[in-house]
């Protein structure tokens, strides 16, 4: 028997589900786009678990006595003491989300024509590593795009693509090594201690940096101690630290595993130039180094959040409902990404829509039917958020997925098994499910504002 979660409400927000014709209506005039839907046209919202956390009474509290100051704020040094009490870092630089982070760091640390390298590099990432003139490369192992097979750390870098990599193309064309964890793409996969450690002696070996792309570190740190041997026994807190022990610093919306709405940061080790000078960068982009685009409440619930998230019981609770969702659905025979990962249960739409092709976007065709069916909304993770190579042609995605991403401390399992009930009653007709083509697409970032019609 699952234990309840570790928490009672206080607050409750309504939702409303449209009647089926009034979602045709508003589907139509999003162009077929789930992102382009009003909020409160949707029923139960999938999108994405980036800032649409529940906070806790600790945090709303600390909202209440944040300082606005414009420089030196309290609330600042309240941030900067949580960060080297959770990772043992020196320097923190705080930004309004993760691409504000990626944005400053990236600008410092990659020259024109240098590649980065990552386990599986996010679309906002791989966006702004393009946008300095870097090559994001991925190194991901390659059981990650096999998602009926076990594994347990699917997010895991393979150590032999790496070495060979880094043979080919030199150290010197290589800006850093970014380890994303859970590894987003991979279906929030997790990447294990061992992993970690061996990635940052080959990357030293090289005079390489390493970095972690942190926004769902707790997560990571709870898959680690479940799975990993010799970690059943350490805390949270205990493997969070070791594993930032192996980079040299991080970038993270603070959005996901810091359970606020808004906020992000780069933490900095020990390199004091460093530093100084993603402060003085950031100061064009983000605004003051003492509060980095953030008002001093967020900045206080940040720094609380932090710490929140390393309880096990909440950390067990949170990843226990999304295998919940999981078990629901492959009980039923939909095809998932397996082991279920961290912060979403991943749907393999290529498999579960074996008569649409990659560019025709299977997972944007079955976020668009899930919608009509229940009013509950999901995003592609595939050929359409890929985008398009040099030469203008799409870039066909190594997995075609619907992912179905869980707020933290927001929804309950009645809300899950509504989910699974919409995507099994579609499995049943899929073969009426009809791909999609462009009516509008932006150059970069395509699918957020593009717009569709179906084939």
């Amino acid at each position: 028997m699952r234990l309840p979660e570790p928490y009672r409400i206080k607050v409750v927000e309504p939702i409303r589900l449209l009647p089926r014709e009034e979602r045709e209506k508003r589907l139509e005039a999003a162009g077929l786009n789930v992102f382009a839907l009003k909020a409160e046209d949707v029923f139960i919202d999938l999108l994405t678990d980036s800032g649409t956390n529940a906070m806790s009474d600790n945090q709303w509290s600390g909202i209440m006595i944040g300082d606005e100051s414009y420089a030196g704020s309290r609330s600042f040094y309240h941030l900067e003491a949580a960060v080297k009490e959770v990772f043992e870092y020196n320097y923190v630089v705080p930004t309004h989300q993760g691409r504000g982070a990626e944005n400053t760091l990236f600008s410092i640390l990659i020259k024109p024509g240098q590649y980065v390298m990552g386990n599986m590099h996010f679309d906002t990432t791989e966006a702004h590593i393009r946008l300095k003139k870097g090559i994001p490369i991925n190194l991901v192992v390659d059981d990650a795009f096999d998602t009926s097979k076990y594994h347990p750390f699917k997010g895991n870098v393979d150590l032999g693509k790496l070495e060979r990599f880094i043979a080919e193309k030199k150290p010197e064309n290589i800006a850093f090594m970014l380890i994303t964890i859970t590894c987003n793409s991979a279906g929030g996969q997790p990447v294990s201690m061992e992993n970690i450690r061996e990635v940052s002696r080959i990357c030293r070996k090289n005079n390489i940096p390493v970095y972690i792309d942190a926004a769902r570190f707790a997560e990571n740190a709870y898959f680690i101690k479940a799975r990993e041997k010799d970690y059943a026994d350490k805390t949270i807190a205990e493997i969070v630290k070791e594993m930032f022990s192996y980079a040299d610093g991080f970038t993270m919306s603070a959005k996901k595993d810091a359970l606020v709405n808004i906020g992000g940061m780069i933490g900095i080790k020990d390199d004091e130039s460093l530093y100084n000078r993603a402060r003085e960068v950031n100061i064009t982009y983000e605004g003051f180094p003492t509060y980095g685009g953030l008002a001093g409440r967020d900045l206080e619930a940040v720094a609380r959040g932090l710490k929140e998230v390393l309880d096990v019981d909440y950390l067990r609770a949170r990843i226990g409902q999304v295998e919940y969702l999981g078990k629901l659905l492959s009980d039923a025979g939909i095809p998932i990404q397996t082991p279920v990962g961290g912060h979403a249960v991943f749907v393999d739409a290529g498999k579960f829509l074996p008569h649409i092709e990659a560019e025709e976007f299977p997972g944007e065709a079955l976020a668009v039917e899930l919608y009509l069916e229940s009013g509950v909304r999901a995003v592609e993770v595939g050929t359409c958020m890929m985008g398009r190579d040099a030469e203008g042609k799409n870039i066909i995605a190594p997995m075609e997925l619907l992912r179905l991403t869980i707020p933290r401390r927001v929804y309950t399992d009645n809300h899950m098994g509504y989910v699974a009930k919409s995507l099994i009653d579609i499995y049943g007709k899929r073969e009426t499910v009809r791909g999609l083509k462009f009516t509008y697409e932006p150059p970069i970032l395509r699918h957020f504002l593009a717009r569709f019609e179906r084939v």
